[in-house]
């Protein structure tokens, strides 16, 4: 119980001590994350496609969404690159499914003059997205948690979705055919038709800078865990001053164009392959005997 009591001070007290280090002007810091995302794979494919081969397209769309991001930042700007890392013999499918739904390259953020910008290759074509940071209306709840040695404290925030979407790559019925109708069915569609996202952020007061993972910021200390749809972003690892400092800079590389036309266009090109492979799949079907 006196721990309990003593806990808020000692939190405190650290924080004044190593205010000065935060304060530098030259301060840097790294943060390490692990990034997850789950995806419903009982529809993928449809009655066409073996249980076997429903198993090996599960692991490769595991290997493609489970991915480690480095953030280097200071106190008002960041950068947060994927650890590069060696692709297995054959692993073709796993890289196109992370062109489909992972993050891209780096992405930059300036809480000072409010803008993110990130180079993204979809599909062999390179674009620089360049936009206004996101608003976020974080409520605090209250609720605390311990992340490594740090005292997180807990945010939500509902946002509209946007973006590109893994699960809108399954299977579609193909002519002629119909949905099972199943509860189950119903409630998925139901789930996959709601514009609003609930986003779940534990942040840490003991590193005071207003930046996080991905496009997520603008609480009183650095975001350690998000959580946001069916995708987990945690920090495994900080390191504070590292020795060797990185130059946090923009991207400049790709055609321009803002986050809402940068959908549209990723929107347009899934669209496109889900006709590519529904025209396969009627011409396969129509060959076999």
């Amino acid at each position: 119980m006196i721990f309990k009591i003593l806990r808020p001070k000692m939190a405190l007290l650290f924080l004044v001590l190593s205010s000065s280090i935060f304060a530098q002007k030259d301060f840097q810091g790294k943060a390490y994350y692990e990034s997850k995302t789950t995806v419903d794979m009982s529809n993928f494919g449809g009655r066409d496609m073996s249980e076997e081969r429903k198993k090996e397209m599960t692991a490769r769309m595991k290997n493609a969404l489970e991915k480690t991001f480095i953030l280097t930042f200071n106190q008002s700007e960041s950068i947060y690159e994927e650890e590069e890392r060696l692709g297995a013999p054959g692993d073709g499918r796993s890289m196109r499914f992370g062109m489909i739904g992972g993050s891209g390259g780096n992405q930059y953020k300036n809480i000072k003059t409010q803008e993110i910008s990130q180079s993204q290759d979809i599909f062999g074509k390179q674009f620089l997205i360049k936009d206004s940071l996101q608003t976020f209306n974080w409520k605090i709840t209250g609720e605390t948690k311990t992340i490594g040695k740090y005292m997180c404290f807990k945010a939500e925030a509902i946002i509209p979705k946007t973006g590109i979407d893994i699960r809108d790559f399954r299977r579609t019925p193909r002519d002629g055919e119909k949905s099972n109708g199943s509860q189950d069915t119903k409630k998925e569609n139901q789930k996959e038709s709601v514009q609003d996202l609930l986003i779940t952020a534990w942040y840490t007061p003991q590193i005071p800078v207003n930046l996080g993972p991905d496009k997520y910021w603008g609480l009183p200390g650095l975001i350690l865990e998000i959580s946001a749809d069916n995708t987990t972003i945690l920090c495994s690892k900080i390191v504070i001053n590292p020795s060797e400092k990185v130059k946090i800079k923009a991207p400049t590389k790709g055609k321009e164009v803002t986050q809402a036309e940068f959908d549209k266009i990723s929107k347009a090109k899934m669209e496109e392959m889900r006709e590519m492979r529904r025209d396969r799949g009627g011409r396969g079907g129509g060959g076999r005997r």
